[in-house]
C-alpha cells in the first residue's frame, strides 16, 4: 500500500502544550491526544486542577507534565517554554485554548480593566504562546498551531463586546499567521467551538440549547478532540490558515430552530417514513 494514504497520526513521541487545560475542551484535548501517545504539557493558572488532569493522564499510561503560567504574561509565557524545552526538548503543537468568557457585561457596563483583561488573556494569550513556539518549531524544521476560535468571530453574542472582538481577533491572527509561518512548515488553523457544555449544565438547559443546534443536542468537550486531533495530524498536512467549525450546524442556519418557519417538532416522523 502506498504509505501516503496510510499516514493518519498516532502523535506517537510528539510534544503537545496545551494552554487552560484544566478543565473543558482544553482537559479532553490533552486527554486525548495523550491517548495517541503525545507528550502533554497541561497548562493552567490553577496548579491543583492540572495536576489533575496530569494524575489522569499518567494514571491512564500516559506521559503529561503541568506548567502553570498565566499566557498573558510574556515572562510567564517565556518560563513556561523554559520548561517544556528542559522536561521534553522541543514543542511539535501547540494548542491555544486558554482564555476568558466572563464576566457577562453590557457594552454600557463594561470598564476599560474588563475589556484590557479579556483582551490581553484571550488575543495576547494566543500572540504570546505561539512566538514562543513558533521559533521553536522553526528550528526544529516544522509544527503546528491550533487556536481556538468561536462563532462569535463572525456573529456576536449579547453582553460578549470583548469576547468576541478577540475572537474576531484570532480568526485574523490565524490567517496572518499562517502566512508568515508557512515557509517554516509550520501550520496554523483554529478550531471553532459551538455551544459546548464545558461547566455541567442542568438538563433544562441542555435541552433549551440543544433545541437551537440542528443536530438537536448541546456538544460536549470530547466532541472537539477529533476536529484537533486531525489538524495536528499528517493527515492536514496541506491544510492551514483555515478555520473548522465544531458547532452541531449552528452556523449554517439562519433562523434558530425555535423561531424558524418550519421548526423542527413540524418535520416528518421517523415512523411515517
Amino acid at each position: 500500500m502506498n504509505e501516503s494514504l496510510n499516514r493518519y497520526a498516532s502523535l506517537d513521541g510528539k510534544v503537545v502544550v496545551v494552554t487552560g487545560a484544566a478543565g473543558g475542551i482544553g482537559r479532553s484535548i490533552a486527554e486525548r491526544f495523550a491517548g495517541q501517545d503525545a507528550k502533554v504539557v497541561v497548562n493552567d493558572i490553577d496548579a491543583d486542577a492540572a495536576a489533575g488532569v496530569v494524575a489522569s493522564i499518567t494514571d491512564a499510561g500516559g506521559t503529561a507534565i503541568s506548567v502553570v503560567a498565566d499566557v498573558s504574561d510574556g515572562d510567564s509565557v517565556a518560563a513556561m517554554f523554559d520548561t517544556v524545552m528542559a522536561e521534553f526538548g522541543t514543542v511539535d503543537v501547540l494548542v491555544n485554548n486558554a482564555g476568558l468568557v466572563s464576566p457577562m457585561l453590557h457594552f454600557f457596563e463594561a470598564d476599560e480593566a474588563w475589556w484590557r483583561k479579556i483582551i490581553d488573556v484571550n488575543l495576547t494569550g494566543h500572540f504570546l504562546c505561539s512566538h514562543k513556539a513558533a521559533r521553536i518549531m522553526a528550528k526544529a524544521g516544522g509544527g503546528n498551531i491550533i487556536n481556538m476560535s468561536s462563532g462569535g468571530a463572525t456573529r456576536a453574542h449579547r453582553a460578549f463586546t470583548a469576547y468576541d472582538a478577540t475572537k474576531g481577533g484570532i480568526e485574523a491572527l490565524t490567517r496572518a499567521m499562517a502566512l508568515d509561518l508557512g515557509p517554516y512548515n509550520i501550520r496554523v488553523n483554529a478550531l471553532m467551538p459551538g455551544s459546548i457544555d464545558t461547566s455541567g449544565l442542568g438538563l433544562d438547559d441542555r435541552k433549551l440549547r440543544g433545541e437551537n443546534v440542528p443536530l438537536g443536542r448541546i456538544g460536549e468537550p470530547i466532541d472537539m478532540t477529533g476536529a484537533a486531533l486531525f489538524l495536528a495530524s499528517d493527515d492536514a498536512s496541506y491544510i492551514t490558515g483555515d478555520v473548522i467549525k465544531v458547532d452541531g450546524g449552528m452556523l449554517a442556519q439562519q433562523r434558530s430552530a425555535t423561531v424558524d418557519i418550519k421548526p423542527p417538532s413540524d418535520f416528518p416522523k421517523v415512523e411515517d417514513l
